[in-house]
């Protein structure tokens, strides 16, 4: 289904004076500051999020997954989704596909369909951490590390096929996120593992395309917990050093221990040019567990702190980044969920750029601690959800994107067309 633009126009007619009114009052605080708002908006606009096509069903535990209604069955529907996604806030104009959960049976209509809703098609990511029915060798101890070399064989060509399918959507980068680990003591050696995966890498590598980039995840734990492969951001940066310039580190928020300075993996990273993306969640206990900016903002909002500071200062050459989501949905529509943490990111990322850069070197300068807070937590406090508002509105997007689906009964329409009892690929 589309959204209907008429209705569309119709929502934001209903809430014009007041988003107005809001909008106004801020933009006169804004102006004070000598801040360009119009600046600051179309920043706003240009700025994208991928939505991961696994993220379109409902999500679940080991205990339990409890379904919505109306899930994707198929690839088409999972772009469909993402278009209803776009069309409501303007800024998710990418699809990130699965293989081999995401396999289009007809390539040419896929991306006919995309470009209908909108989107283009983000990085493509590899499965090395299921077994598939067609597939020769187990991943139950490991993949790109494993001890056999059969096994490692059919890891890196399955990663060659998925590169060569997203070269056929059109997709620029491939993510290789790894389950490979020990959960007990001595199960591997941890040098030979970590060289074995070294060289698989840099055979993957070797087939991405001069315009394509390896993104390289890293995670401290799950599904094994007594090690993994790349538990960290350093271990990450080694193995992409070891691949080449168009290998990078992709940082997912959920892929950290408690209290991990996440913000001050961001700013070096950048500084020597090889961050390579994010995704996004709010992890208080696990990985991709709640909804962006749900539990912890302010430590969105520094991190967005030192992603604009990067941006604006990239001496190190770090090249322009990829924004994906990856949270679970357990408990809410995943669309609405979506839709809340696109809100979430947005209003962090105009909160950095509220920050006044030249009054906080000055501070960190002279070693004014308290002003340096003060600094960070006037733009952190600041009500910026007018300003993200009127930047999609101006793109064509609702005012409130989640009112605006639930009064025009998305999910309603939805169950109607594809059931209650669907659920989605790869969950």
């Amino acid at each position: 289904m589309n959204i209907n633009k008429t209705h569309l126009q119709d929502f934001n007619k209903q809430r014009l004076t007041d988003h107005k009114e809001q909008f106004g009052f801020l933009s006169i605080q804004l102006d004070k500051a000598q801040i360009n708002t119009n600046d600051i908006i179309q920043q706003l606009q240009t700025f994208q999020v991928a939505i991961p096509s696994w993220a379109l069903g409902a999500g679940g535990t080991r205990f339990g997954r409890f379904s919505f209604g109306g899930e994707p069955a198929n690839l088409e529907d999972k772009i469909d989704d993402v278009g209803i996604i776009h069309a409501l806030t303007q800024s998710a104009g990418a699809i990130s596909l699965h293989i081999p959960w995401d396999i289009p049976n007809d390539t040419e209509a896929i991306k006919q369909k995309a470009a209908i809703n909108g989107i283009g098609f983000d990085a493509v990511n590899s499965n090395t951490f299921q077994d598939q029915n067609d597939q020769q060798h187990s991943y139950k101890f490991g993949s790109l590390c494993h001890t056999d070399k059969g096994v490692r064989k059919q890891a890196v060509e399955h990663n060659l096929q998925v590169i060569e399918m997203g070269k056929t959507l059109g997709s620029k980068a491939i993510t290789v996120w790894l389950a490979d680990g020990t959960s007990f003591p001595g199960q591997h050696n941890f040098r030979k593992a970590h060289q074995n995966t070294q060289a698989a890498l840099q055979e993957i590598y070797k087939g991405i395309p001069d315009d394509w980039k390896m993104y390289i995840e890293y995670k401290p734990y799950e599904p094994n917990f007594y090690s993994m492969v790349i538990p960290d951001w350093g271990t990450s940066l080694s193995l992409a050093e070891g691949c080449g310039e168009n290998a990078f580190t992709l940082v997912d928020l959920g892929h950290h221990l408690p209290n991990t300075n996440i913000e001050q993996i961001v700013a070096i990273l950048m500084m020597k040019g090889k961050l390579g993306g994010f995704h996004f969640n709010d992890s208080k206990y696990g990985d991709d567990d709640l909804t962006v900016g749900n539990v912890k903002p302010y430590q969105l909002f520094l991190i967005f702190n030192e992603l604009v500071y990067g941006m604006q200062n990239n001496e190190g050459g770090n090249p322009p980044l990829a924004w994906m989501i990856d949270a679970s949905h357990n408990l809410k529509d995943p669309l609405e969920d979506l839709m809340q943490s696109l809100e979430a990111i947005r209003i962090a990322y105009a909160q950095a750029l509220l920050v006044d850069r030249a009054a906080l070197e000055i501070a960190q300068t002279e070693n004014d601690v308290t002003r340096c807070q003060e600094i960070l937590q006037r733009a952190f406090r600041t009500d910026v959800r007018p300003l993200v508002a009127e930047a999609r509105r101006l793109s064509g997007g609702a005012i409130n994107p989640v009112d605006a689906y639930r009064q025009m009964g998305v999910r309603k329409q939805l169950i109607g067309k594809r059931g209650v009892n669907v659920v989605a690929t790869g969950l």
